[in-house]
């Protein structure tokens, strides 16, 4: 026997709750982050062409090649080498360095955390054309006269908004 629908139990009206594409994006940047074996940060970027297809992705973690088990993975010590800090590569890095495509000319890139001057100057050596972020605490990304906008501007504020759980920032120039 073979079940034909009633039109009457199908819903023509699609729905209205999906993610934007802003916030798909940083939701992959923070399931990215879920990949890194560091024990205090967890961070996540994703980078975006102009179609909205996702062309890299990466998250903070010791270099390829590299045990996660013979490093360190503390924050302080008294010599710096004994510290994850001279070790550990950025997500904005890995993003950049695992991307599928010839170049990330202006592609997008969605990230947990703002980044860290170094990962700054790459994005700007890289060439994409913005960022989102969770935090922000750059100078660098000022002298390239970048205009920061707030991801919550891309969808209808919610009333559990907070900085420190929405409050992203995409920045383009």
């Amino acid at each position: 026997m073979t079940y034909t629908p009633n039109m009457s139990d199908i819903s023509c009206k699609k729905r209205d709750d999906y993610l934007e594409w802003p916030e798909y994006f940083m939701a992959v940047a923070f399931l990215s982050a879920q990949r890194s074996k560091d024990p205090s940060s967890q961070v996540g970027a994703c980078i975006v062409n102009t179609e909205n297809k996702i062309v890299g992705i990466g998250y903070n973690g010791m270099p390829n090649g590299c045990s996660d088990d013979l490093l360190p993975w503390r924050r302080t010590a008294e010599n710096k080498l004994d510290t994850k800090y001279p070790y550990v590569c950025h997500a904005e890095l890995n993003a950049i360095m695992n991307k599928n495509s010839a170049d990330v000319k202006g592609c997008s890139m969605y990230v947990a955390l703002f980044p860290c001057n170094e990962c700054a100057k790459l994005i700007i050596q890289a060439e994409n054309s913005h960022q989102s972020t969770a935090r922000l605490s750059l100078i660098s990304i000022r002298l390239i006269a970048v205009r920061v906008r707030s991801l919550s501007e891309f969808r209808a504020p919610e009333e559990d908004d907070t900085p420190h759980t929405r409050g992203s920032l995409s920045l383009s120039s």
